[in-house]
């Protein structure tokens, strides 16, 4: 592709921002980079690469974050971060196996589905909360089977084949075979959701197809738009941004279903 001009860079970097705020607020910030890539010129399959390896490191914040509650959770860890990680790299290689042309007629219904997910994120929580209160009251173990990692799998196959909502979907899959509270279930979440990241991550460093520039200034920009967002916070209903960001997906979508 053709070397990015200074106003695609600007762009960028402006999406960066904005995704990057949006994550630290009520998440869905892959539905805004995502399309400024493709926008400015960027193949749909580099675009979503460089957006995973963009983006990656912000994960590890969130897990920092919640370190506190990952404590008391190391067996599980070490059961669920390699599925994680497992699942991130196959998701990865199904992407680069995919193509330009089907993950390009695939990318508006993938959008669709993050937009399902995030419109819904508070239903899953609640519901979440609502199994593990009662796991809780019947005294039922909170330890995790060997089986109990294919669900979580799953998920990280999609979170490395496109990412959107992933962290939804991995939420919803511990409600199932984790026995817990929700915060601590959340914490486990972050972990399971930076793995993926970071091994999908890694893997594309290794394919060639990052634009390199784009990345770099795209971390820097979610950095940015992390710090903004997380001074915010209290500031800004997450539900009234959910909305907001469900509904350029929904018109991002239609924009590629018309293309």
């Amino acid at each position: 592709m053709d070397p990015l001009a200074l106003s695609d860079m600007i762009l960028i970097v402006l999406a960066a921002v904005a995704g990057g705020a949006v994550n630290a607020i009520a998440g869905g910030g892959t539905l805004i980079t995502f399309p400024m890539l493709t926008a400015v010129g960027i193949p749909a399959v580099a675009a979503n690469i460089t957006n995973t390896v963009a983006l990656s490191p912000g994960y590890l914040g969130g897990t920092l974050a919640q370190r506190t509650d990952l404590r008391g959770q190391r067996r599980r860890l070490w059961r669920l971060l390699p599925a994680g990680a497992i699942g991130g790299i196959i998701g990865g290689l199904l992407l680069l196996a995919s193509g330009e042309r089907l993950f390009r007629g695939l990318v508006p219904y993938l959008i669709l589905l993050a937009c399902g997910l995030l419109a819904f994120q508070g239903r899953v929580r609640g519901w979440v909360a609502q199994q593990s209160g009662r796991a809780r009251r019947a005294g039922e173990g909170g330890e995790v089977g060997w089986l109990s990692t294919l669900p979580v799998l799953g998920a990280a196959v999609y979170g490395g084949y496109f990412g959107a909502g992933l962290s939804v979907i991995v939420l919803a899959v511990l409600g199932l075979v984790v026995d817990d509270n929700l915060t601590r279930l959340n914490a486990l979440k972050q972990g399971i959701a930076f793995a993926v990241n970071i091994a999908a991550a890694v893997f594309f460093v290794c394919s060639g197809k990052v634009v390199w520039p784009a990345a770099a200034i795209m971390a820097g920009g979610a950095l940015v738009g992390g710090v903004l967002g997380g001074r915010l916070a209290g500031r800004v209903r997450p539900e009234l941004l959910r909305r907001m960001v469900v509904a350029i997906g929904l018109g991002v979508a239609l924009i590629y279903f018309l293309r």
